[in-house]
C-alpha cells in the first residue's frame, strides 16, 4: 500500500518533467475540472509524506493515492495499460527529444487540487514533518517528537497514524514500528520511549526510500519481508507465538477523523497488550 517511500519513489521516477512545457492538460474531477496547465512549464516535482506536488507554472498540482491510485507515463498514441475512465489526472508533456509527446497520468487518485504557488505553507502547514525528509535530524525529529508528545494518553499506534505529528507513515509501517520496538500499538504513547519509536520509523522507511520491496526483516524473499505487516495467525520470527490480527481507533476514541478504526497486527509476547486493553474480537 502506499506510504511514504512509495510517494518518494514515485517523485524520483516522475523529474523528468521538470523543466518540460505541458501541451495539454485534463483534469478529470469536478472541483478542479476547469484548471488548465497549457503553456506552462513544471518547474518541479516533490514528496511530503504520502502526498505528491507537482508546480506548473505558478500554480500547484496536489494529488494523493489513497489506497488505489497509480501514475503511468506513455508516449502520446501508445495504449494505456489502465481504463480511461479511471483518469484523474492527464498530463500532456512536450517529448523533445522523442518526437511524440508523452502522457503523464494519474489513475484512481484520491484527492486532486490545484492552488496558488504561494499558498502553498498555508495550504500544507497542518502536515507533520515527513519522515524522508532531508531535514529530518535537524529539525523533524524535534517537531515530531513534541507533536506526540503532546498527547501521552494517545495510543502510540494512533499518533503514528495521524499526519499532523509526522508525516508518510502508513498502516504498515505502523504495524512494523511498533513490533521492532516492542510495544503494543494501543500503549499509550506516555508508556514507550517515544525516541526510540522515532529513530526506528526513520531508520526504517530511509532504508526502503529507494527499494522496490518494502523490507523491515532485513530479508527481502516474497513472504519474509515483514515481522508482523499480513501474518496473523503465523508464527512469530522472534519467538514463534501466534501473530494476532484485531482493529484500533473508532469514534470511541474521540471521534478524530484520523483516529478511524484500522487493522492492527501483534505478536502476544513480543509486544504485551496494556494493561485494561480490550481486543475489539474481530481478529
Amino acid at each position: 500500500m502506499p506510504e511514504g517511500d512509495s510517494v518518494f519513489q514515485l517523485s524520483h521516477r516522475l523529474q523528468f518533467m521538470v523543466g518540460r512545457e505541458v501541451l495539454a492538460s485534463s483534469l478529470r474531477v469536478p472541483s478542479v475540472a476547469l484548471a488548465d496547465f497549457s503553456g506552462a512549464a513544471v518547474a518541479a516535482v516533490w514528496p511530503y509524506g504520502k502526498h505528491l506536488f507537482m508546480r506548473i507554472g505558478e500554480r500547484v498540482l496536489h494529488t494523493h493515492l489513497k489506497m488505489e491510485g497509480t501514475w503511468a507515463i506513455h508516449l502520446k498514441g501508445d495504449r494505456w495499460k489502465k481504463p480511461g475512465h479511471t483518469a484523474r489526472v492527464v498530463l500532456e508533456l512536450a517529448g523533445s527529444p522523442h518526437p511524440r509527446p508523452i502522457e503523464v497520468v494519474g489513475h484512481s487518485l484520491g484527492l486532486v487540487r490545484v492552488f496558488p504557488d504561494n499558498q502553498y505553507g498555508e495550504r500544507m502547514g497542518y502536515l507533520g514533518p515527513d519522515v524522508l525528509a532531508g531535514d529530518w535530524e535537524e529539525s523533524g525529529y524535534g517537531t515530531a517528537r513534541a507533536r506526540l508528545l503532546a498527547r501521552r494518553e494517545r495510543p502510540v499506534g494512533t499518533a503514528l497514524l495521524d499526519q499532523k505529528n509526522l508525516a508518510g507513515v502508513g498502516n504498515e509501517y505502523r504495524a512494523e514500528i511498533c513490533f521492532v520496538c516492542g510495544v503494543h500499538p494501543a500503549t499509550p504513547v506516555s508508556a514507550v520511549d517515544i525516541d526510540r519509536v522515532l529513530t526506528v520509523t526513520r531508520k526504517l522507511m530511509w532504508e526502503n526510500r529507494n527499494s522496490p520491496i518494502r523490507v523491515t526483516t532485513g530479508v527481502r524473499r516474497a513472504g519474509e519481508n515483514t515481522y508482523v505487516f499480513g501474518r496473523n495467525q503465523r508464527p512469530c520470527r522472534r519467538c514463534g507465538t501466534r501473530i494476532v490480527k484485531d482493529f484500533l481507533g473508532g469514534v470511541d476514541l474521540g471521534g478524530d477523523a484520523e483516529e478511524l478504526e484500522r487493522v492492527i497486527w501483534w505478536c502476544p509476547s513480543c509486544q504485551p497488550a496494556p494493561t485494561g486493553y480490550a481486543a475489539a474480537g474481530r481478529g
